[in-house]
């Protein structure tokens, strides 16, 4: 399996009101380095996984979404509780939409909230 990984960063405000989450219930800010990694079983025609321009550009799009916003007025996130997990899962779905023509693997997004704290979610696209 061959992976393209790209990297970008986005700052959010947002808040996780339920008593799990002890003083992150509060609004607070959060600055996220992401890793998007694109897998493919085979290189295509030109020798790679994806054009790594596109890949960049399509992860910067994806992250304007959100950057330097307040992530609980986010209409497309209403009602949920925007955990680094749930960002992971989302950034990469949004990834998979804009290269749903290419013969991708998976699209493994890492979100990196400390260097030595971050999660990531795995979406598989072909088996």
């Amino acid at each position: 399996m061959f992976t393209l990984t790209v990297r970008d960063h986005m700052m959010v405000a947002h808040s996780l009101p339920d008593p799990f989450f002890g003083p992150a219930r509060a609004l607070h800010g959060a600055t996220y380095v992401v890793e998007a990694g694109f897998e493919r079983a085979e290189l295509d025609e030109h020798g790679v996984v994806l054009d790594i321009g596109a890949a960049g550009t399509a992860l910067a799009e994806v992250l304007g979404q959100l950057t330097y916003r307040n992530l609980d007025e986010v209409e497309a996130l209403d009602g949920r509780l925007t955990t680094t997990e749930f960002l992971a899962r989302w950034v990469a779905e949004r990834l998979a939409e804009r290269f749903e023509r290419e013969d991708l693997a998976a699209i493994t997004v890492v979100l990196r909230e400390h260097p030595d704290a971050w999660a990531s979610y795995r979406l598989r696209l072909r088996w």
